[in-house]
């Protein structure tokens, strides 16, 4: 029976904290059976992944997947870069925004889906550390007010000093 839905194997919570994303892309990801099962366990780190285009093709970098522990000669190398499969309209697109200046490629999460490995690859562009900060404040403030609502419709409200 074949699978369906997505599931999650991995993401990379870093990605959205560092870079500020504009474009999402789905990719495939050529693997090899023994990176399959493993996967299969949920076994993968995107810590250091990055992304890149070489001679017209995009490759992954950096992903670590263990080696397959029941994987006998054939196991692969944990940190091998793989390529990851788009349309090459995709590609030429992709090669033009990163040519335009300041902008990279991030994974962000690596999936099953309908029991095909996908990466969801972002083009993104670096945040300096008072972005960071910025969002930082937003997201506490924005928590504050969500507070304050729901004491509100509870009859609970407290004064706001």
């Amino acid at each position: 029976m074949k699978e369906k839905g997505r599931k999650v194997i991995v993401q990379n919570r870093r990605a959205r904290h560092d870079f500020a994303i504009l474009d999402v892309y789905e990719a495939g990801v050529a693997l090899k059976g023994t990176e399959v099962k493993s996967l299969r366990l949920g076994r993968a780190s995107m810590a250091d992944a990055f992304a890149t285009v070489d001679e017209g093709e995009v490759w992954l970098r950096g992903l670590h997947v263990p080696e397959y522990t029941q994987g006998s000669w054939t196991n692969h190398e944990p940190r091998r870069t793989r390529k990851l499969l788009l349309h090459k309209g995709e590609i030429e697109r992709l090669i033009g925004k990163i040519r335009e200046g300041g902008l990279t490629l991030v994974p962000l999460a690596l999936y099953f889906s309908d029991g095909k490995v996908k990466c969801e690859i972002a083009l993104a562009r670096g945040k300096k550390s008072f972005d960071k900060r910025h969002d930082l404040a937003k997201r506490d403030a924005d928590r504050d007010i969500q507070r304050a609502i729901g004491r509100a419709a509870k009859g609970r409200a407290r004064s706001l000093r």
